[in-house]
């Protein structure tokens, strides 16, 4: 068992590796992900693959923590990915999340969610996470209300097309 391994009564996250590339390419490239992620110019497996190596794994390196693969406890199928990410335009790591659509509405997110975050809290000493998403993204937006967060301004982003919803916890001051 990894260090980043997490269990959930409903899900498996473990670190992402090489052999997640196809479930990767799909994800990054069903519509709902390019309208509120963006688009990954991951067009291929082996682009799937440096999107692995270069973003995830690098974040594990790097951080000791980073987006995890989210599978079913029940017969191992892949159904998004969620985890701590520490991007540089932010002061603290968030909380990022992607499901395949045909997963939506089934409170994986939040589940999934509240698990990176009790890992974070528990094993990896990281007491506040923020959250960001797109404001059109409506479905984003009560998946952290869920997680306790509370929306606290709009911001411009690097890397990311038009402006962000930032969410922290509801304490104002970071532990």
């Amino acid at each position: 068992m990894h260090s980043l391994d997490i269990e959930t009564p409903r899900l498996l996250l473990r670190p992402l590796q090489e052999s997640d590339a196809p479930f990767i390419l799909e994800l990054v490239n069903e519509p709902a992900f390019l309208a509120n992620i963006g688009d990954k110019d991951v067009h291929d497996l082996a682009g799937a693959r440096n999107y692995i190596e270069k973003g995830p794994q690098a974040s594990y390196r790097q951080h000791g923590h980073g987006l995890l693969m989210v599978a079913l406890r029940d017969g191992g199928e892949p159904v998004g990915i969620c985890g701590l990410v520490k991007r540089d335009s932010l002061p603290h790591p968030d909380i990022g999340y992607a499901f395949l659509a045909r997963h939506w509405g089934r409170g994986y997110a939040s589940e999934a969610g509240a698990a990176c975050l009790e890992h974070g809290r528990a094993r990896l000493d990281i007491h506040y996470v923020v959250g960001i998403t797109a404001p059109h993204n409506q479905g984003s937006i009560r998946v952290l209300e869920k997680l306790g967060l509370v929306y606290d301004r709009t911001l411009d982003l690097p890397g990311i097309d038009g402006p962000s919803l930032y969410f922290v916890p509801p304490s104002s001051d970071p532990v």
